[in-house]
């Protein structure tokens, strides 16, 4: 039988959503017999946006830039631990940008055929829509996408590896 998932992405942001995506990221890429791909990306036009506003200045903007990047860091070394300990490898990727292009940068570099995304957050206005990055990347990935869903169902796989 071909197998029908070769890369699988998740996507990580820092919220519970896209833990409970990398748990099920976790399980499928070992299910599938699939390389895990994760990515974190520092939302770049989000800190110029609030440069622009006036809610930070310039230097303040570098300051929380490299916060994120500190947690880039920990969310994909989060994701690394949880996969060693089911006996998954992870590559992992931290890119600045725009998150949904860069999203879509990595599905096309790597080659990724499935995309793993947290629950998306309810839309409440048209800017909601319009900012919302993970949908704005379900929306014009190339590929499979696929949103966990049911964190309970989702630890109990991931505890049953």
């Amino acid at each position: 039988m071909v197998r029908p998932v070769h890369h699988i992405l998740v996507y990580l942001d820092g919220s519970e959503e896209s833990i409970i995506a990398s748990q099920y990221a976790v399980v499928l890429a070992r299910a599938l017999d699939a390389q895990l791909h994760g990515i974190y990306v520092v939302n770049t036009r989000a800190l110029q946006d609030l440069v622009k506003a006036h809610i930070f200045l310039d230097s303040e903007q570098d300051e929380y830039q490299r916060d994120l990047a500190s947690d880039a860091g920990r969310y994909l070394s989060h994701l690394e631990l949880i996969a060693q300990r089911k006996g998954v490898t992870v590559q992992s990727h931290t890119c600045s940008g725009t998150v949904h292009q860069e999203i879509l940068n990595c599905i096309k570099e790597q080659h990724i055929d499935l995309l793993v995304l947290g629950e998306l957050s309810r839309i409440r206005s048209r800017k909601d829509e319009f900012y919302n990055e993970p949908e704005r990347a379900m929306r014009l990935a190339p590929c499979s996408v696929l949103i966990a869903k049911d964190e309970e169902y989702i630890s109990e796989l991931y505890d049953a590896l």
